[in-house]
């Protein structure tokens, strides 16, 4: 509560010393409308982000603008607990093109590597510009002189630049919470100068890492007339600060969840069902993704059954939990990833597991918050090996739900997570199937002394960094 309350506090002051509110501009509102006792209300929803921001706007009467989730009419703007709501209306047309186009399968697939190749069409270029319109009108109308605008991730790039054209008289902040990929792959975009341009509109542009900052100056400086270092780029005559400012979870409360008394009783009864053998107890390796081709799911698996194969390890000294999390299950690219991921996961048990005892547990579908930090408390391993990732925040969870100094993080070199947990993280190429195989039996195998020692250098990063300081570190930048 002490941190909450410091966080706010220090946003009232931001706020107050410059007459102004703060005002959110996300791609999904912070709330959703349930059904409860036979009537519709909003509730807020889960998230990272709506945990960082939802008591600052509170406490200080700001605002976020968004898209409701449903397609068609929106409701009108209302207040939910002392937090001003704008809907912002998207057509199921939009959402189509919008979201589902240029977004998803060109924006999406180009900033990871071009893991999938992008799609680059016309047709869903021109829906992205007229979405980014209307929600910059719509901030336009409900910003004040003075005021702060922080404006979220790769759905809203054109924003910033079409509000500082609407109005010039706010701050403007952007932060991209996906990876910015180098000038080589970036280059192939055809709306390349406009994405720039949109984004240069904001008075600070925040990134994950700094790899993802250094990638946006160079394009910048190459396909715009933005020049200077990154801290204070000129841009048509006016300073963008470019910085990193790595995102990172509610530490206190991912703690006391995962030591909490239903969690730490369901975590040894999943331990009982899952570590179980006739040679003793097994140690179980676990992952938590959503179905997305940038997890390296289909690797993981591929590693974990060369690990097997190699004999060193059976499935009677080690299990691989593998939950993964529904993900835009109507485009084709997900559903084919989804079936080899279950032929995959079927192979694997054919070969190596036997009735009662199987040597890869596959569940497809979302983990309630507390059911989810009990799978953390029970793994011996947490395997996060996305082949790019902006942060990665199951990789953090996993350390702040742990008790005591048990577990082992391994972890891609391409998650963000890796700048901030890399000491203490068995860290590795997730495209590589015979190194990750062997990392994954170094991180069952590790002596207890090691593996104490490396929990404790991870403890420390996670706990030096939480959502509230990421937030208030972005804001006190956007306020100077």
């Amino acid at each position: 509560m002490l941190l909450w309350s410091l966080i706010a506090t220090r946003s009232q002051e931001i706020a107050m010393s410059r007459k102004s509110r703060l005002v959110i501009v996300a791609n999904r509102l912070p709330v959703k409308r349930v059904k409860r006792k036979g009537k519709l209300v909003w509730e807020t929803s889960p998230g990272g982000l709506v945990t960082a921001m939802t008591p600052i706007l509170n406490d200080t009467g700001g605002s976020w603008v968004g898209w409701s989730g449903a397609a068609g009419k929106a409701p009108p703007a209302f207040t939910h607990e002392n937090m001003r709501v704008h809907p912002v209306p998207i057509s199921a047309e939009q959402l189509e093109k919008f979201y589902g186009g240029f977004s998803n399968t060109t924006l999406w697939p180009l900033y990871h590597d071009s893991v999938r190749t992008p799609q680059f069409h016309r047709r869903w270029w021109w829906p992205y510009v007229d979405v980014n319109r209307r929600f910059a009108e719509a901030v336009a109308d409900e910003v004040s002189p003075g005021d702060m605008v922080w404006v979220h991730d790769y759905q809203l790039q054109l924003v910033p630049g079409m509000l500082r054209e609407l109005r010039p008289d706010v701050r403007i902040g952007f932060f991209l919470h996906i990876p910015f990929p180098p000038e080589e792959l970036f280059a192939q975009l055809p709306w390349r100068r406009e994405i720039l341009a949109g984004m240069l509109g904001a008075d600070v542009v925040g990134f994950q890492t700094p790899s993802s900052a250094r990638n946006f100056a160079s394009a910048a400086k190459l396909y715009t007339e933005a020049k200077g270092p990154e801290r204070g780029m000129d841009f048509r005559g006016r300073k963008v600060r470019v910085q990193a400012f790595p995102i990172s979870i509610d530490v206190k409360h991912m703690e006391q969840v995962g030591m909490s008394a239903p969690v730490t009783d369901l975590a040894t009864q999943l331990r009982t069902d899952l570590a179980s053998s006739r040679t003793g107890d097994r140690r179980v390796l676990l992952g938590v993704d959503r179905l997305d081709y940038t997890k390296g799911i289909d690797i993981r698996l591929r590693a974990f059954e060369e690990l097997l194969t190699r004999g060193s390890l059976t499935a009677d000294d080690c299990v691989l939990v593998q939950v993964a999390v529904p993900s835009r299950e109507s485009v084709d690219d997900y559903a084919e990833l989804r079936a080899y991921v279950e032929r995959l996961s079927g192979r694997i048990n054919g070969q190596f597991g036997r009735p009662g005892r199987a040597a890869v547990h596959y569940l497809y579908r979302s983990l309630p918050f507390e059911e989810l930090a009990a799978y953390y408390r029970m793994a011996d391993v947490m395997v996060v090996t996305p082949l790019r990732d902006g942060m990665n925040l199951v990789a953090k969870e996993y350390v702040a739900a742990n008790e005591g100094d048990t577990g082992t993080l391994v972890l891609s070199e391409f998650a963000g997570a890796a700048h901030e947990l890399g000491s203490g993280a068995l860290l590795v190429n997730p495209h590589d199937v015979d190194g990750l195989a062997a990392t994954m039996e170094m991180a069952l195998t590790l002596d207890d002394r090691e593996r104490q020692r490396r929990m404790g250098l991870l403890r420390q990063a996670v706990r030096k960094n939480t959502v509230f300081g990421w937030a208030e570190s972005f804001l006190e930048a956007l306020a100077s």
